[in-house]
């Protein structure tokens, strides 16, 4: 099992990489409605 050096480093990684993920797909979803007007 990992060390707890090694576990911040870790909860860290995972903190950035959700932000990363909900910022993604607010992003995602606003490009899609946004071409789904531009198409209609």
């Amino acid at each position: 099992m990992a060390g707890n050096g090694d576990m911040k480093a870790h909860v860290g990684t995972y903190h950035a990489m959700i932000g990363l993920l909900k910022w993604g797909s607010v992003g995602v979803a606003i490009l899609v409605a946004l071409v789904i007007w531009l198409i209609s």
